[in-house]
């Protein structure tokens, strides 16, 4: 073999990864184009809501979404651990208040909390590995909350008594029903939890409107 065959053969190969890389990369896009899009439609009709509304959503055939998950199970499962991995990784937004970034998390964390209610559903036959994803989900996001409460309650915005667990399983709480029954606003409610957890915002003293000189009289 010449040289020039060595450095062909080099090239040829170089050119084989690049092009597997790239499908890779293709192929991990196009699974998170459909997992965003599969949490938005769960969001918003449940996790039992037609493939095809998923696939509108994300702008492809149904084919393509039952090749990447046959089974709804695998997809609910997938949904949940990519919107696990978005919660976990949290981090502050340039402009937002302490007290704004729990409440944005908590907006989020709701939303999730629709896909892990579909999942106990959809892993009712496999118990085990429903418990496992639920202690995943616990060990990963208390001490994101946690974070989050802190520095909110240490801006003053919040109170500083209200261990994250708490919180979380408060608001977990308020989801219960939401599928069930459609005229429920947990939105709402769990606004009013917000409310309960916020610090009351200092009122400035009124300026009195008396005369200077009766002021020195009093």
């Amino acid at each position: 073999m010449t040289t020039a065959d060595t450095h062909g053969a080099a090239d040829s190969a170089g050119s084989v990864n690049t092009a597997y890389r790239r499908q890779r990369s293709d192929a991990r896009r196009n699974q998170q184009t459909l997992l965003e899009a599969a949490a938005v439609v769960f969001v918003r009709a449940g996790v039992d809501a037609p493939v095809r509304d998923i696939a509108a959503e994300a702008g492809v055939g149904v084919g393509t979404i039952y090749r990447h998950f046959p089974d709804r199970a695998d997809l609910i499962v997938a949904v949940f651990r990519h919107q696990l991995d978005a919660l976990a990784a949290t981090t502050p937004v340039a402009g937002e208040t302490p007290y704004d970034a729990v409440r944005s998390w908590v907006a989020r964390f709701t939303d999730f909390l629709v896909t892990k209610h579909g999942l106990a559903k959809a892993l009712q036959s496999d118990r085990a590995g429903f418990e496992k994803l639920h202690a995943e989900f616990v060990d990963r996001l208390v001490p994101v909350l946690d974070r989050l409460l802190a520095a909110s309650a240490a801006a003053g915005q919040t109170r500083a008594d209200i261990p994250a667990f708490d919180l979380m399983f408060s608001i977990g709480n308020l989801c219960i029903g939401v599928e069930t029954y459609p005229n429920y606003h947990v939105r709402r409610m769990i606004d009013v939890l917000l409310a309960g957890l916020a610090e009351p915002t200092p009122t400035a003293p009124v300026a009195s409107t008396r005369p200077a000189s009766e002021e020195a009289d009093r």
